[in-house]
């Protein structure tokens, strides 16, 4: 499991070839001590400036620099740095002292708001644990939250994200560790930055938190109501046929209340229908098909005669598992998103995904990987599991693969229906999408109104599945709330040198729940992400050759193959794990996660069964097909005003990494 540890270690992230020396000046960034690729790098503090030399006498040649910028050091002299922006040229010298020391790749984000409170920043650690260890912690909390609420000063807290609207997803934000404590079990203390360096000049997309579209405006630039897009993505194969109906009548029902409403134009529906391979059973018609886009309730009936064609199908599919993975990346991938300010996949399903290693499995993404790419979307996907009697033996494969589908701050947004008949569970899963539609039309008319919805009580124990179904609901339906009025308030996020948070939620953990306040991403170089695909890649063919012929030299083809980057291609492999050979790259070495692929020796993998060698290679090969879509998506992609694009930056969450 991908944690914050005690390895947090300033590390570089940015690598980039050598230029040749231009005269008199330093040929590429300073390099950390013991590394080969691996450059030193600072942050930039409010009032710093750029000279042209060791002096504040010199000229300025950089008036402009904008607060919080990474920079490289090129050199150091006595309490100054010479340092620039990319990696080709120094652009100047600033003060030592109005920098912070950033040699590392890690990164925090605020997590979705749907239970939390908002993150406080504390002065010093010294507030904080006094926080702690009050007796009553939760009265103090709240009294905080109100008083930041409120923008009244407090001695203790320099910052505060916002209360009433989460920090814009399209706003490219760092928050760099700093340093880690860990004065009690469950929680950990870090030192951070919180920086917004907007949108530097030249050479990039400017960078973009999330594709989840700009603030919602009318065309004459007044704020406009949320829209929000629900894709139904249905199991259509035999067996499925009440589920259908049932959502038929569910797009009917709410329709209809939001005609009543006045709003006919605020939310939309869309159908995505899969089934199984047609390679392995041409009958079945297709493997995924859109059979609505969006559509309103203003031109209902479009939606509506489409739905009615759509039936169960008439011919068994080769394996009881289905292609549900197809059905949703072809939503993600295909819809009409971005007309919605709010995005939801509502799959619905009574078998597990193909596994990866069904040769009639068409996405490469596995469950976790495909939740990714959702979610750097703005797409969250909830599942609902119909158990049936006949998929006993494939109920806890389906459950695991659903819940890392659905996952959002460590709660899957996964709803389990126990139908003893096709007439119960229907009746169960009419439950849980009402809920879901009606929540989300409140939201809509909340918002439209000026109206603020109610986060749920964490307290709340659902004792049934309608009850269960409409807490997730009511959280989702927060969250959402908070995501758009980021969107268009374009909320950014608290802007301070250095200051205390904790990881998790401290009211709830006081209540035994853990709730992450952030998660953790690592910046890396499109130079970075091309070295880690081609060696993973590297891995993958070797790893697939020595399984086919019983070869013995599994590690020895991964070198030949890596030799431009391994660190010592001729080294002995015996013992030696794959990071200690130098196969991917430094600036992997010690983030505080445990990489099966790092720390795989060659001794472990010939001690694999066929079976768990597959396993580890589809692993790999869901790794890759998402460093394709990180690659593509380039409206995620930061600049940090470079015009070398090897030097673009990418936040990959943690747990992306091999």
């Amino acid at each position: 499991m991908h944690r914050l540890s005690a390895l947090f270690v300033l590390l570089a992230v940015f690598c980039c070839a050598l230029v040749q020396p231009a005269s008199g000046v330093q040929a590429a960034p300073l390099l950390q001590e013991g590394k080969k690729t691996l450059y030193q790098r600072v942050i930039s503090h409010p009032t710093a400036v750029l000279y042209a030399e060791a002096s504040d006498k010199s000229s300025v040649v950089n008036k402009g620099l904008r607060p919080f910028t990474p920079l490289y050091v090129y050199e150091r002299g006595q309490g100054w740095l010479h340092v620039g922006i990319g990696t080709n040229r120094a652009d100047g010298w600033i003060r030592a002292d109005l920098t912070t020391p950033w040699n590392q790749a890690l990164t925090l984000l605020f997590t979705n708001r749907s239970e939390r409170d908002p993150v406080l920043f504390f002065k010093d650690m010294q507030a904080l644990r006094t926080i702690c260890d009050a007796p009553d912690l939760s009265a103090q909390l709240a009294a905080l939250q109100k008083a930041a609420a409120e923008k009244k000063p407090d001695p203790r807290i320099v910052a505060a994200e916002p209360a009433d609207s989460s920090v814009a997803l399209n706003r490219f934000y760092l928050m760099p560790i700093l340093e880690m404590q860990e004065p009690y079990e469950g929680t950990k203390f870090l030192r951070v930055a919180s920086i917004d360096p907007g949108k530097l000049a030249a050479g990039g997309s400017g960078g973009a938190a999330g594709a989840a579209g700009p603030a919602a405006t009318n065309p004459d630039g007044t704020k406009r109501s949320p829209k929000t897009g629900i894709a139904f993505v249905m199991d259509t194969t035999i067996s499925m046929g009440p589920y259908i109906e049932q959502s038929r009548a569910i797009i009917k029902t709410i329709y209809d209340r939001l005609q009543k409403s006045n709003l006919t134009d605020h939310v939309g529906f869309a159908f995505v229908a899969f089934r199984n391979s047609t390679a392995a059973e041409p009958r079945l018609e297709y493997t995924s098909t859109i059979v609505s886009d969006f559509v309103t309730a203003k031109h209902r009936s479009e939606l509506e005669s489409r739905l009615a064609q759509v039936k169960e199908a008439k011919v068994s599919t080769h394996s009881f598992d289905e292609d549900s993975l197809a059905g949703v990346y072809n939503a993600v991938e295909s819809l009409s998103w971005q007309d919605y300010d709010s995005r939801i996949i509502l799959l619905v399903t009574d078998a597990g995904p193909l596994p990866s290693d069904d040769r009639y499995a068409s996405v490469a993404m596995q469950p976790s990987e495909l939740n990714d790419f959702a979610s750097q979307k703005g797409i969250w996907i909830v599942a609902v599991h119909v158990k049936t009697p006949a998929g006993v033996k494939d109920h806890d494969y389906a459950e695991q693969a659903y819940k890392a589908l659905s996952m959002k701050n460590g709660r899957p947004q996964y709803q389990t229906i126990k139908a003893g008949t096709p007439k119960e569970g229907a009746r169960f899963f009419a439950a849980v999408a009402d809920s879901l539609a009606t929540t989300m039309t409140q939201m809509v008319t909340f918002t439209s109104q000026g109206k603020f919805m109610t986060r749920p009580k964490v307290e709340a124990k659902p004792r049934t599945p309608e009850e269960e179904a409409a807490l997730m609901a009511q959280r989702l339906g927060y969250a959402l709330q908070l995501e758009y009025l980021g969107r268009t308030n374009r909320t950014p996020a608290p802007e301070v040198v250095s200051s205390w948070i904790t990881d998790m939620d401290l009211n709830l953990l006081a209540q035994n729940q853990r709730v992450p306040n952030v998660e953790v991403a690592v910046l890396l170089t499109k130079a970075q992400l091309s070295d880690l695909h081609a060696q993973i890649g590297a891995i993958i063919d070797n790893a697939e050759r020595t399984k086919k012929t019983d070869s013995t030299d599994f590690f020895q083809g991964i070198l030949s193959a890596s030799a431009r980057t391994a660190r010592d291609p001729n080294m002995p492999t015996a013992g030696k794990t794959l990071a200690q050979l130098g196969v991917l790259g430094e600036f992997l070495d010690g983030l505080p996660y445990r990489s099966e692929v790092m720390l795989l020796t060659e001794e472990d993998w010939y001690r694999k069964s066929v079976g768990e060698q597959t396993a580890f290679i589809n692993r790999l090969k869901s790794k890759l097909a998402r460093y394709d879509e990180y690659d593509r998506d380039r409206k995620n992609w930061e600049s940090f005003g470079m015009y070398n694009a090897n030097d673009w930056v990418y936040r990959v969450p943690l747990n992306m990494l091999p």
